[in-house]
């Protein structure tokens, strides 16, 4: 039996194993398809070879942050919509997240409510 509406696909990318494990166990659950990347530059190969519906971006990362992975999704992938993550809450991230593009922005740590209702709001928008 064929499901009445397509499974979002998302992309996690944070360099913090547990958060983008538990992430992406909770989304799973909830019937979303998942992809992981560590770090920007796998998110870039995930996103060279398949398509998302969203991409959850850590913005502080070694190698490559996820404003560059943003801007990236801005360039190649723009039906690819971007909610940041960050455990830096500042003006100046927040500004240059939403001038790249970027739906949304949360602190961490985060309420998995949240971020439930972040994610079906963007995806819906």
């Amino acid at each position: 039996m064929t499901p009445t509406h397509p499974t979002h696909r998302i992309l996690i990318v944070d360099d913090e194993d547990d958060l983008r494990e538990l992430l992406s166990h909770v989304l799973s659950t909830q019937g979303y398809e998942i992809q992981s990347a560590s770090n920007g530059e796998e998110a870039i190969a995930a996103l060279q070879r398949g398509s998302y519906d969203l991409a959850l971006l850590d913005i502080q990362m070694p190698k490559m942050n996820g404003i560059q992975v943003l801007q990236f999704i801005n360039k190649n992938a723009p039906s690819t919509k971007a909610i940041m993550l960050t455990g830096y809450s500042d003006l100046k991230n927040a500004m240059e997240a939403r001038e790249f593009g970027a739906r949304d922005f949360i602190s961490k740590p985060y309420k998995l409510d949240d971020i439930l209702s972040t994610i079906q709001r963007v995806l819906h928008e």
